[in-house]
């Protein structure tokens, strides 16, 4: 049995950054028993990470609830690139390359969504079939002066930077996704505002009941400061091994702690509060509450046992009284070089093939943090202990 629409409201606006409008939502869950729930995909990598799990979440909530999601894949759309908080112009991907990222999505997405409750569907479907009058026509639904509002067009065009008409098309594209699927609700990070209500605008403009917008909070990855991003290397991937993600997750600032537990756990609200409250009050060690924050996502992930062990191998390894007390010193003249030549060249490893091995496998830590990218770059504005394996450490220092 469906719960009251105003038990419902109370769940989906949890954790939320915004929603246009609250009223608008309200008399669509008491006119319809199922709402379609669009969430719009462009995959630009094959793995999914913690940031994009927090609408991924969101939309299983709505499943929970009785109502269907709406996978929209940007294959056409992702052909374009979107331009959202970009100050150049993305790299566009192929259909071949779209196909790829898709095989190993669809895996990791239903590590979160239910299956029998969700809808793919590709927007070339439509927006490929739509002829050069059709775009015009779609076109002429939109003003030059509302697309130039973005901020990210504006700051582009005020540093000289090109801004080109394929990238204006974009958020028109996307709005037409929502004409064609007849979305009741779209969901998106806070960063995607724009798009999403274009495709409000253009339900309107197609004499339809405009989608209810529902945006979710950023989430900053390991680094503290910028959104967690495949191309900022500062993301937590949901497939990568127990003992990575747990790594990982205990390198996160402090300060972001009671946000991770929000948006990337399944823990009582009631548990969080607590959590806040003795970390306020400065009555626990961040690092412990931090522990529990691991193992919780871990668990969800994972599996109880590997949240464990996972535990359990980096208290060992990283617990201060643990960690080697003669640690050899090696010295680079390089300010900063990519983790797989750092390991080569400390000899730390025989081969780049190696080392892109033991970084895949989990097995190389930075600071005791893992590194499992195999782009990603080191800096050496201070000296950094590198382990890789269990019982090789070295510290590296810049001449």
């Amino acid at each position: 049995m469906a719960l009251d629409p105003k038990k419902q409201m109370e769940i989906i606006k949890s954790m939320t950054a915004e929603i246009i409008s609250e009223e608008e939502l309200l008399k669509k869950l008491k006119k319809k028993k199922q709402l379609r729930i669009k969430l719009g995909i462009d995959p630009s990598g094959p793995e999914i990470h913690l940031g994009f799990s927090v609408v991924l979440r969101k939309l299983r909530q709505f499943q929970e609830l009785g109502h269907t999601a709406v996978i929209i894949v940007g294959d056409f759309t992702g052909m374009i690139g979107d331009p959202s908080g970009v100050s150049k112009t993305r790299p566009k991907l192929t259909k071949e390359q779209v196909e790829k990222n898709m095989e190993q999505y669809k895996k990791q997405i239903f590590m979160i969504l239910d299956k029998d409750k969700t809808t793919f569907t590709y927007n070339s479907t439509w927006l490929g079939a739509l002829t050069m009058y059709d775009f015009i026509e779609l076109a002429a639904k939109y003003t030059v002066a509302r697309i130039l509002e973005r901020d990210d067009f504006d700051q582009r065009m005020k540093a000289g930077q090109p801004v080109y008409m394929h990238e204006i098309m974009y958020p028109l594209c996307q709005g037409y996704d929502s004409v064609s699927v007849e979305a009741d609700v779209e969901l998106g990070g806070t960063d995607q505002k724009f798009n999403l209500l274009v495709g409000r605008e253009l339900m309107r403009e197609f004499k339809m009941e405009p989608q209810v917008v529902m945006m979710l909070p950023i989430l900053e990855g390991t680094d503290g400061v910028r959104k967690m991003s495949k191309s900022y290397g500062n993301y937590i991937g949901i497939t990568e091994p127990a003992g990575a993600m747990f790594g990982k997750i205990m390198s996160i600032p402090d300060n972001l702690i009671i946000k991770y537990f929000e948006l990337t756990t399944d823990l009582y609200a009631h548990t969080i509060e607590e959590y806040r409250s003795a970390l306020e009050a400065g009555t626990v060690n961040p690092r412990d509450i931090k522990f529990e924050l691991a193992k919780a996502i871990v668990r969800l992930y994972h599996s109880p046992s590997s949240a464990e062990r996972a535990a359990a191998d980096f208290e060992k390894v990283f617990t201060k009284k643990q960690m080697p007390m003669d640690i050899k010193t090696h010295m680079i003249d390089a300010a900063e070089l990519s983790v797989v030549d750092l390991l080569v060249v400390t000899g730390l490893m025989k081969s780049r093939g190696e080392a892109k091995r033991k970084i895949r496998e989990g097995a190389i830590d930075i600071d005791g943090v893992c590194v499992s990218d195999i782009n990603h770059v080191v800096r050496l504005t201070k000296p950094v202990i590198v382990r890789a394996g269990k019982h090789k450490f070295l510290k590296v220092v810049s001449k």
